[in-house]
């Protein structure tokens, strides 16, 4: 029994990395039972059974999503283009469908995002994402590496974690002047709250980017650090990166306990590789860091 009930997920968990892959393209009811391998009679029940909502509505999110991250942090791309991407025919049909879910314009949503109407927009595509994502981590997915020291320039977040978007927005904005491209320059953040244990108005995140040189702060409140160097305990998290507190639960609680290794001062911090929505959201990639004695 639990080996049917694994393939099934199996086979689920594949359509939502498909529809990841192929959100540029057509996604019809046939396709999605066929990378299923299920009856296309049956699979729109089964689709809508398992996640919660419909396979029409989970693609339409998952476009959203992806033309939502592209307006607030990706300005290469004209809301035109963003439209057209995200399955529109027209700029107009666009703009109503993301006033209607959001409460903003795209435009005004490039501008000054309204974060707490967004978080809630996708709540049903996030719950989806999350039925077949618990990720199961064991002692072979931990490494212990001895790291180099690494300079870092500093835009910290103090605040409700439901606001960090606007502090991506602004550290993207001031890396792109400061000509520190995530290809070339690589991208951390030290966690200095857990947001469980944490009131909202107290978390405090930093957003880092790794620097060889000074840094001018071009009107931003950009402080220099470094990362300390030193034994750490380092565990790879593929997929759903935004959300790494599962990955953060099996160090502490899990990990380190029966490890017999002793933490470091210093919190835990991550540096990521791939970042949505340049890559689908399922390959994103990031590793989590515990430092060591």
């Amino acid at each position: 029994m639990k080996a049917a009930v694994h393939n099934y997920h199996v086979r689920m968990q594949r359509v939502l990395d498909h529809i990841d892959r192929h959100l540029d393209e057509d996604l019809d009811l046939d396709t999605a039972s066929g990378v299923a391998a299920f009856s296309k009679y049956h699979f729109h029940r089964q689709f809508t059974a398992t996640f919660g909502l419909s396979v029409y509505r989970y693609i339409q999110l998952a476009r959203m999503k992806r033309a939502s991250y592209r307006l607030a942090y990706r300005d290469a791309q004209s809301v035109t283009e963003i439209a057209m991407d995200a399955g529109y025919d027209a700029p107009d049909a666009f703009a109503r469908a993301f006033r209607q879910r959001f409460g903003q314009s795209p435009s005004s949503f490039r501008k000054s995002p309204d974060w707490e109407p967004w978080l809630a927009a996708f709540g049903p595509l996030d719950n989806a994402r999350s039925k077949l994502m618990h990720k199961t981590y064991t002692p072979d997915d931990v490494t212990i590496r001895d790291v180099a020291p690494t300079p870092v320039a500093i835009m910290e977040h103090r605040g409700d974690p439901a606001t960090i978007g606007s502090t991506i927005q602004r550290f993207i904005a001031w890396r792109k002047a400061s000509g520190l491209s995530p290809k070339t320059s690589p991208t951390f953040n030290i966690f200095h709250s857990d947001p469980r244990t944490t009131p909202p108005s107290e978390y405090h995140m930093d957003l880092c980017v790794g620097v060889d040189r000074s840094i001018e702060a071009n009107g931003e409140l950009i402080e220099a650090g470094t990362i300390p160097g030193g034994r750490c305990a380092v565990l790879r998290v593929v997929g759903n990166t935004d959300n790494l507190e599962p990955a953060a639960l099996y160090l502490y609680r899990d990990w380190l306990p029966a490890s017999g290794e002793e933490a470091r001062d210093f919190p835990l911090y991550c540096q990521r590789f791939t970042f949505f929505p340049e890559v689908p959201e399922h390959e994103a990639v990031a590793e989590l860091f515990l430092s060591l004695k």
